[in-house]
């Protein structure tokens, strides 16, 4: 922002300075040509007069001693014709006299009584001013004089002024672009402060508040306004997970106690309600399942993670083998397929949890003699395939969803399994979908992003944690 900034005052700089230093480079230029074309219009007149009074008294020869003598002393070229239009002399040295001159228009117009003064070229190619003046007493022409000035003096006076300008503009630019700077700077410091203190607090901390002492007015207040804000949010944030921490001891104590009245009413009830009381514990059970889910979804979401590189070959190697025995237990395979996957972006213990979590919902839905398939396929995706009654388009829209479960659902979970799973993918940088499987069931699709190989992160893991995962779920 302090390069655009400062471009922004160093274009309005110069506009300015070309809104006023043109034009009057401009005007001056016209002055002085203008002031030159007198000059020499000037001394042409002069001239005239006195070469007009040698033609009438017939003194001819002392026609080359005057334009000679004007012409050392100014650098002019003076050239005299008498009536006709022939040269009578010429201060050039080594010219000739005795030339027609009478075809070229300014000689011709003299000739008729009428001077003429512009800007031309010479026979060397040099820019001049010229003057032709005739020579006449009243309406009596006797000859015409041509008075030429080479421009290079004035074209000179020209640059130095123009130079003068420019030295004039770099020197204002450089004022302005040293003030530009420290204003931009003196401006941006709070942005800048600002940017770091978010990026902070991105990450679930604030070490080092904006500056609220420097800076606009307008900045400091939304710095000091983004400092409150953000105290806020951070003492919300203790204040949730606080919350998070303790729920889960203060609600295990009533639970608990829930279940053992139940249970100990079983010896006094009827035996025809059994079968109600199994079915309160049971909606106890769940219950703290579905508390215990919804404290694991908050720490989850309360926890500023960076992604990682994970060897997701290793991880998803180490997680069939850990399932493999308890898919045999309810005789279903369980199947890696696909190219060597590489490192992959994930935050810590994430895809340890996503593919547990995608493996444990198949399983609860694959039938017996069905296989469950991990497949790998390029672009750094995951494909967790079942063979089960799978999902219609309805249900795999909100299957992500909080607490839902499909209508004809015959298990006990929680309906917090794949947001888990979703908010995983999504901190680690990837995106899930559901899609109906080739022939029956679901393939859920995780897409992660491909990281540099580096060393994989070493885990540990047990078979009690991948039963914990399948009873919390």
């Amino acid at each position: 922002m302090t390069r655009r900034l400062l471009l922004s005052y160093l274009a309005l700089a110069i506009l300015v300075l070309a809104g006023l230093e043109i034009p009057l480079g401009w005007i001056y230029a016209r002055g002085e040509i203008s002031r030159a074309s007198q000059n020499v219009e000037r001394d042409a007149s002069m001239l005239a007069e006195v070469t007009e009074e040698s033609i009438e008294k017939g003194d001819l020869k002392a026609l080359p001693d005057v334009v000679g003598d004007y012409a050392s002393r100014t650098g002019g070229r003076v050239v005299v014709t008498d009536k006709h239009g022939i040269v009578l002399a010429d201060s050039r040295p080594g010219s000739r006299t005795g030339i027609d001159l009478s075809v070229q228009p300014d000689i011709a117009r003299a000739l008729l009584n009428q001077a003429t003064t512009t800007t031309t070229t010479d026979t060397d190619g040099r820019d001049v001013l010229s003057a032709t003046m005739p020579g006449s007493s009243g309406t009596t022409v006797r000859g015409a004089l041509r008075l030429t000035y080479p421009m290079t003096e004035v074209t000179g006076r020209l640059n130095r002024i123009w130079g003068a300008l420019a030295l004039a503009g770099t020197c204002i630019l450089a004022v302005v672009a040293l003030v530009a700077f420290s204003l931009a700077r003196w401006i941006t410091r709070p942005l800048r402060t600002l940017e770091a203190a978010t990026a902070q607090l991105a990450e679930g901390r604030l070490d080092n508040p904006p500056d609220t002492t420097t800076g606009p007015p307008e900045l400091r207040r939304l710095a000091a306004a983004f400092t409150h804000t953000a105290t806020r949010l951070q003492q919300l944030l203790e204040t949730q997970q606080a919350f998070a921490s303790e729920a889960s001891h203060q609600l295990k104590t009533p639970l608990t106690a829930l279940r053992l009245r139940l249970e100990n009413f079983e010896p006094h009830l009827d035996p025809r309600a059994h079968g109600s009381l199994d079915e309160a514990i049971g909606e106890v059970e769940r219950l703290n399942r579905m508390v215990h889910g919804l404290l694991n979804l908050a720490r989850l979401e309360n926890t500023a993670t960076t992604p990682e590189p994970v060897d997701l070959d290793a991880v998803l190697a180490e997680r069939a083998a850990m399932w493999e025995p308890l898919a045999a237990e309810q005789y279903v395979g369980l199947a890696v397929t696909g190219t060597t996957a590489g490192q992959v972006w994930a935050i810590p213990g994430a895809l340890d949890h996503i593919i547990d979590n995608l493996v444990a919902n198949a399983l609860r839905v694959s039938p017996a003699g069905t296989t469950i398939t991990l497949h790998r396929a390029p672009g750094a995706e995951l494909h967790v395939i079942d063979q089960g009654p799978g999902m219609d388009e309805t249900d795999r829209a909100r299957a992500f969803d909080r607490f839902w479960r499909a209508s004809d659902s015959h298990h006990d979970g929680t309906g917090l399994g794949l947001p888990i799973v979703r908010h995983l993918v999504k901190a680690s940088g990837g995106d899930i979908t559901l899609h109906t499987a080739a022939a029956t069931g679901i393939d859920a699709a995780v897409r992660l992003r491909p990281a540099p190989d580096g060393r994989p992160r070493g885990r540990t893991t047990s078979r009690e944690t991948v039963q914990a995962t399948v009873s919390a779920w």
